[in-house]
Order: structure tokens, then C-alpha cells, then sequence
């Protein structure tokens, strides 16, 4: 008995070794092994959105009631909690919360899970991605809206997203109009989260008109809509109001800082509309401006309270809330920026429009490995163009975008980029020649030291190693350090600039008379201003901006840039 028995287990042992497939018991085996043939997101994959939802897809059917939260299961920097369910060849892992950004996940499927003739998985199927840092982009809005009527003549169409978008999606064979299957003729422009669609011509009369948003259209991470946006509205027999004429024109830079702006209609309009507080407003980004506005001809007049701030842009912007005396509202909301013009006075440095970007270069931007991050900033380059950014993803930027000189949509960011580079320019020479206090002369190597607030000067090359350099100073306190040729730190046995007692990085400037390296695995602190060249090494965290007037800035490794 003993010996027919050690013959079967010897039988089933031999067959299981053939077929490739395991049993629990003495089950019948059916010669077909299940495995994973394919995954979503796929093993490697980056700059996945943060709603993914996780799948596996296998040879054959499987028996559902094997997938659960122990068999299927995914791991961040902890365990991922989720809802497991299974369809046909089809297992789906739905986590009960967005993934974290910026992380790499591992996806595992164990053997416990079998097929309907109860044959087992033979090895875990293990596989990795990273996320990015935001969901997957969608049109939020439109204006018209889906199933508008009576929509003016003269409209602009737009779409905005729930997120910045890369401008080069955003263009005519992605965003387009028709009418029936005709296509509209129109021009394409992109502002932050907002497309815009301009007709070359008034549109028909009681007409219904389709727009879409194709998945051409991506975040500034790569990650395209999930399907094409479509909406349909009507047109009626009305030409709204428009703005023809403006001052500051839009985007003009060096306006006088006791400028007063005005805005001409197509048409006289009624007075009540505009002189209010909604309807003619001014910012500095998401802060209004106090002004007065009035109203004569057909040209409204908005008068700051005060003087406006060197070196800031502003956005003006007259709603629909205005409208002509028989009632019919603007056509659209105007909106147009400018920027002032850049003094550089008193004990700090005024980097002007310079300031929106965590990255701003002359020739080139790059990111030659790993999950690099920039947050709450802009990358710029100019007279670079976008050609010379590379690996952007897998680095990210997070509440920002990136510019580059022959970016064509939206119009403007040629100039805007021309502005930031003259403001940058001004900022350091006023770093370099600054001399509100008598600059204090350093050489050699700076680190173990703490230093207050004020201007270091150095006449050659300037070094952070051995220890950190401590800055030591209040909220309001401010370092200059000039220096004349390289500026380098280096990990090791110190290399980090560290702050105390309040002081803030984004009170502390570095100009630097050729190219300067932030070392690897070193935490720095403040503003680079360099004539050439930056490079950050591996591993390296700022918080301040990386900004070379000639130059290319440089991330090797795995950077993050904050904002300060």
C-alpha cells in the first residue's frame, strides 16, 4: 500500500515538473499553466497618473474567488489600501486613495491565485512603476458650455483643464471646431490651464458647432487625456462687445510704475456695467490691486490706489459682466498681462520677473537621470530653445511649465522669456556690484563657518566642504555673496548651506563670476546667479533658483528644486 502510494505521489511530482503547473493535492491537472501576460501600468513605466487604476491581465481564466487584498497586492512606501476584484482573464486593483506623487510602486501577484482547474501561479509576479505628480489631466470647463444656445457670433471657444498642459499639444490639429464636418478656420492659443480657439471668421447663425479636445493634448509630464473631449452649443443672431484696444498693450515690459490702464470698446457701453468692482479688475497674481475705475466714450480707466512694484506682472481683465446699453455683454472676458519695469534699490536683490522660475537659462536645460522635481516654478529658456530641454519627464515640475524662446503658443512667451533674461541681468549686476554695506572679503573654503547677514565678497573661487556653512539671521535679513569665478559646494564631511534664528532662503544670493556646482547629496539654500554654467550633482536639493544668464543649468541625478 505504502509503495502505490510513494508510485502516485512520484507520478503527480513528474507530471507537475512537466507541465510546469503545481498542485495543492492530488487534483486533476490540465497541463496549462496560468501567467501574467500583461500589466497596467507596465513594469518601468513613469510619470504615471495618481487615479491609475492597477490591472493584470492573464493567459486564461481565472477563479476569482482566489484574487483578494492578500493575493494581489501593491506596496509604496507602505501598503497600499484597495479594493481587488476580478473579470474573466482580467485582475483590478482600485486603491481607496490617489497614489502619492513622485513614487515607485511595486506590484505583486502570489502564487495563491489559480486558474478554474485550480492550477496555481508557479512564482509571484512582481513588477514596478513611479507615479508623476498629478492626475490624469481632463477639460474641466468650456465656454461656451455643452448645449449652449444663442451663443455670440464673434465667440471665443475655450477649454480649460485641471491642470498646466504642455502648450506644444495644444494646437489646431488638437483643439478644433466644425460645423457639422466642416472644419472651422480658426487659431490656436494655450495660457497656463486655459486653450483658446479664435475663429478667422464670425460664426453662422443659428448654427450648431461641435469643439474637441483630442487625446493629442498632454500635461507638461506627458500624460495625455484619457479620451477625447467633446461638446456641442448653438449659435444665434447677436455680436457681442469686444475689446479693440488696451494700455499697457498685452504683454508690453518696462511700464512706469504709476501707470494708469485703460481698456477701449468696439462700441459705447453702459457706464454702470464697468465702473465697479468685479468688472475691471487688476492683479499681481492672485492678489487684486485697489484702484478706482471710470468711464467716458467708450474707454474704461482703471487708476491704482498706489505705484505698482518694479519688476512684477500683472493681468488685467474685463468680464462679461460688462455690457452696451441695449443689455448684450462682452463677446468674451479680456484678459491681457504686462510687466514694470525693474528698479533694483535698497539692501536686497530684486530678481523681477526672474523670480517665477525655479530654473532659467541661456542655452540649454537638462536633466540627464533619474525623478527630478521642480515645485511651484517655472523653466525657462531663452535664447535657448525647446530642442535644448531634455529629459523632462522623467523629471517633473509640479505648479509650473516650461518656456522657451520659439514657443509660439501662447503669443507672447518669446517676450515674456526676453523680460525675464534683461530682469535676471539687472538683478546680477545689482548682486555684484552691491555695496550698501562694506562687503566683507572670504576666500578658500567657507565650510564650519556661521555667518550673519551681509555682502561677502571673494576675488577668485569660493568652496563649501569641509562642514556646512551656517547663515544665521532673521526673516528680513539678507545675504549677498559675490563671487568672482566658480562658486562649488561638495558632499562629503559637510558641503550643505544650512540656515538659523528664521533666516530665509530666498533672502540669500549667490552671484557667481563663471559657473557654479552644487555637489552631490548636498542641501542648498538660496539664489544662484550665474554668469555661465550650473550644475546640480546627484542627489542635490535647493531651495531657491537655479538662474544662468549664458549658460546651461544641469541636473545629473534625482534634483529637486523648491521653491523658497
Amino acid at each position: 500500500m505504502k509503495t502505490k502510494k510513494l508510485l502516485l505521489t512520484f507520478a503527480i511530482l513528474f507530471i507537475a515538473l512537466v507541465t510546469g503547473c503545481a498542485k495543492d493535492d492530488f487534483q486533476e491537472i490540465d497541463g496549462v499553466c496560468p501567467v501574467v501576460t500583461s500589466t497596467s501600468p507596465n513594469n518601468g513605466d513613469i510619470n504615471v497618473p495618481l487615479d491609475q487604476t492597477i490591472s493584470v491581465i492573464f493567459n486564461e481564466e481565472m477563479n476569482a474567488s482566489t484574487f483578494n487584498e492578500s493575493s494581489f497586492t501593491l506596496q509604496g512606501t507602505t501598503l497600499v489600501d484597495g479594493t481587488v476584484s476580478f473579470n474573466g482573464t482580467t485582475a483590478t486593483f482600485d486603491p481607496t486613495s490617489p497614489l502619492l506623487a513622485n513614487t515607485t510602486y511595486t506590484g505583486k501577484i502570489k502564487t495563491s491565485v489559480k486558474d478554474m482547474m485550480g492550477n496555481a501561479l508557479q512564482v509571484d509576479y512582481v513588477w514596478t512603476f513611479s507615479t508623476g505628480s498629478t492626475v490624469t489631466p481632463m477639460v474641466i470647463d468650456t465656454d461656451p458650455l455643452n448645449n449652449d444656445t444663442n451663443v455670440f457670433l464673434n465667440k471665443v471657444v475655450s477649454a480649460e483643464f485641471n491642470m498646466p498642459m504642455n502648450q506644444a499639444t495644444v494646437n489646431a490639429t488638437n483643439f478644433t471646431l466644425k460645423q457639422g464636418t466642416t472644419s472651422v478656420a480658426g487659431s490656436v492659443t494655450f495660457d497656463g490651464t486655459k486653450a483658446y480657439f479664435t475663429p478667422s471668421s464670425p460664426l453662422t447663425t443659428n448654427t450648431v458647432y461641435t469643439g474637441t479636445i483630442t487625446t493629442g493634448v498632454k500635461n507638461v509630464q506627458g500624460t495625455s487625456l484619457a479620451n477625447n473631449f467633446v461638446w456641442t452649443f448653438t449659435t444665434g443672431t447677436t455680436t457681442g462687445p469686444t475689446v479693440i484696444n488696451t494700455s499697457p498693450t498685452n504683454n508690453a515690459s518696462g511700464v512706469a510704475l504709476n501707470t494708469i490702464v485703460t481698456a477701449e470698446f468696439s462700441m459705447p457701453m453702459n457706464e454702470a456695467t464697468i465702473i465697479n468692482n468685479t468688472t475691471f479688475t487688476l492683479k499681481d497674481g492672485t492678489t487684486t490691486i485697489n484702484g478706482t475705475v471710470t468711464y467716458l466714450g467708450s474707454t474704461a480707466t482703471f487708476t491704482p490706489n498706489n505705484d505698482l512694484s518694479p519688476g512684477t506682472t500683472y493681468t488685467a481683465k474685463i468680464s462679461t459682466e460688462a455690457k452696451n446699453p441695449a443689455g448684450v455683454s462682452l463677446a468674451n472676458d479680456y484678459v491681457w498681462n504686462f510687466s514694470t519695469s525693474s528698479a533694483l534699490v535698497g539692501n536686497t536683490v530684486n530678481l523681477g520677473s526672474a523670480e517665477r522660475f525655479g530654473i532659467l537659462s541661456g542655452v540649454g536645460v537638462s536633466n540627464n537621470a533619474g525623478f527630478s522635481i521642480i515645485n511651484n516654478m517655472d523653466v525657462g529658456i531663452s535664447p535657448g530653445v525647446r530642442s535644448s530641454i531634455t529629459g523632462f519627464p522623467p523629471a517633473v515640475i509640479v505648479n509650473g511649465a516650461i518656456y522657451a524662446s520659439d514657443d509660439i503658443a501662447p503669443v507672447g512667451i518669446a517676450a515674456m522669456l526676453t523680460q525675464a533674461k534683461l530682469d535676471l541681468t539687472n538683478a546680477y549686476l545689482f548682486a555684484e556690484g552691491a555695496s550698501y554695506s562694506a562687503p566683507i572679503t572670504v576666500s578658500g573654503d567657507q565650510g564650519g563657518r556661521t555667518l550673519v547677514a551681509g555682502i561677502y565678497k571673494s576675488t577668485s573661487t569660493l568652496l563649501v566642504q569641509n562642514g556646512d556653512l551656517t547663515l544665521s539671521g532673521s526673516a528680513t535679513d539678507v545675504w549677498i555673496f559675490q563671487v568672482a569665478s566658480a562658486f562649488t559646494t561638495v558632499g562629503g564631511a559637510g558641503g550643505n548651506i544650512k540656515l538659523s534664528g528664521g533666516a530665509l532662503a530666498k533672502n540669500v544670493f549667490w552671484q557667481t563670476g563663471s559657473s557654479a556646482t552644487i555637489g552631490d547629496y548636498t542641501t542648498f539654500e538660496g539664489n544662484v546667479l550665474a554668469l555661465q554654467s550650473i550644475t546640480m550633482g546627484a542627489y542635490s536639493t535647493a531651495n531657491g533658483r537655479m538662474l544662468a544668464r549664458n549658460g546651461a543649468v544641469v541636473m545629473t541625478h534625482t534634483n529637486k528644486i523648491n521653491k523658497p
